[in-house]
């Protein structure tokens, strides 16, 4: 038996796709391939689902971005999958590790025109994506997917990782709640074109779906600063739970793995990690961009550090620092270290030998760096912290451990956010 071709969204083309199937089933093979080389992907039945789900039926056509990091209004580019001059390009897009970009500013998804995004339209951000494969064959693994186990998915966006769990927990067990209902009409007509079971309903992701509660698997695609009340309360005995914890900085999040006991006991473990999701609607990262040019034009006054600069896998450390040395931003940018305080207008620049730093500002923020650092250390270093969340309630405690050196912070609350749709 043959796959059914692959048609068009609703775009401006209606080309047949007669030559797509063949060439996307040598692109997934090829991707998994990667996968499987660099030690990423291990989980076989997975595997099998990488290889089976169309991702070309769930992501016909992408956004690429034209202008440089930091260039405003962004320059976009949309390829159409339908079109005979996108398609090589796009097909390779879609099977690459990047993020597949869908959605602009909350922009309905049934006529988007192919090319350049000009005139009135140009600029604008994204607020719907496909992760990056890697990044969601870890967090997919990290739940331990099994067939007949239920499923939720947070953000579900698109609907691949969906996909990918529906295939694996079988029919009728995988639902997924997305806030806006254009991308949820689009993941929903998708994923019912692969006929694979899985539900989209659109909704409030903070309150998870009472529904058909509890899981055994939770898997949320957007990062929040504190774990709402719903996540855990709908979490089923034996259930785990996988969430990114967003901090104001992208650079330094942290990923936390809940998991209920059969007894009903709640655990979490929080660890650094280089990347995660991007945070939930209204919640705003710190950025260097604005102050990139005051830090060229007056780089701080030179002193000696006792810090050599911390190695950017040092991701206990550098999660540490998003909390206890709050309102700070790498700029990666730049030529070398540089930390900057956004919000204080101060910064760090560190020298090219490491030994010097300069600082300019109200703020310190390499001696801020250097006591988190000294902490750390005397903690013994920890690359996990326990978070606290038996109460369900609104105070989130994190530890490295007990005694008198343990690092301790609490999470941040929703807020204001909480009654944001996701």
């Amino acid at each position: 038996m043959h796959p059914e071709p692959a048609l068009a969204p609703p775009t401006v083309s209606r080309t047949s796709f007669t030559d797509v199937p063949l060439a996307a089933g040598a692109l997934r093979a090829d991707l998994v391939r990667r996968l499987e080389a660099d030690g990423t992907l291990t989980d076989a039945r997975l595997r099998a689902a990488l290889l089976s789900v169309r991702r070309e039926v769930l992501l016909p056509y992408a956004y690429v971005r034209e202008s440089g990091p930091g260039v405003e209004p962004i320059d976009w580019r949309l390829l159409d999958g339908a079109h005979p001059d996108d398609r090589e390009e796009w097909l390779d897009l879609i099977h690459s590790d990047a993020s597949i970009l869908l959605q602009r500013d909350g922009e309905p998804l049934d006529a988007l025109p192919r090319g350049p995004v000009r005139g009135p339209a140009r600029g604008g951000h994204m607020t719907s994506m496909s992760t990056c494969t890697p990044a969601s064959v870890e967090a997919l693994q990290a739940v331990e997917l099994g067939p007949g186990l239920g499923y939720l998915e947070l953000g579900t966006g698109p609907g691949v990782s969906l996909a990918l769990a529906a295939t694996v927990t079988g029919r009728g067990h995988a639902v997924g709640v997305e806030r806006d209902a254009h991308m949820a009409a689009f993941a929903r007509r998708n994923l019912d074109r692969l006929d694979l079971g899985a539900e989209i309903v659109e909704g409030d992701a903070l309150e998870g779906h009472a529904a058909r509660a509890p899981y055994d698997r939770i898997h949320s695609g957007i990062g929040v600063p504190h774990v709402p009340a719903a996540w855990v309360d709908q979490l089923a005995p034996g259930g785990r739970m996988l969430t990114t914890l967003a901090t104001r900085t992208p650079s330094w999040p942290g990923q936390l793995l809940v998991t209920r006991t059969r007894a009903g006991h709640v655990e979490a473990e929080l660890r650094g990690r280089p990347t995660g999701y991007r945070p939930l609607l209204g919640y705003r990262w710190l950025s260097a961009v604005e102050l990139r040019a005051r830090v060229a034009a007056d780089p701080g006054t030179e002193r000696a550090t006792r810090l050599a600069p911390p190695p950017d896998d040092a991701h206990g450390f550098w999660l540490a620092a998003a909390y206890l040395a709050p309102g700070l931003v790498r700029d990666f940018q730049a030529g070398t270290m540089t930390i900057v305080a956004p919000e204080d207008g101060a910064w760090a620049v560190l020298g090219p030998d490491g030994d010097t730093v300069r600082v300019h500002g109200p703020r310190d923020v390499w001696a801020e760096l250097e006591t988190v650092h000294a902490r750390w250390e005397r903690a013994g270093r920890p690359d996990t912290y326990r978070v606290d969340l038996a109460d369900g309630a609104a105070t989130q405690h994190v530890t490295s451990g007990a005694g008198p050196k343990a690092l301790h912070w609490t999470l941040p609350p929703l807020g204001t956010l909480s009654g944001q749709a996701l």
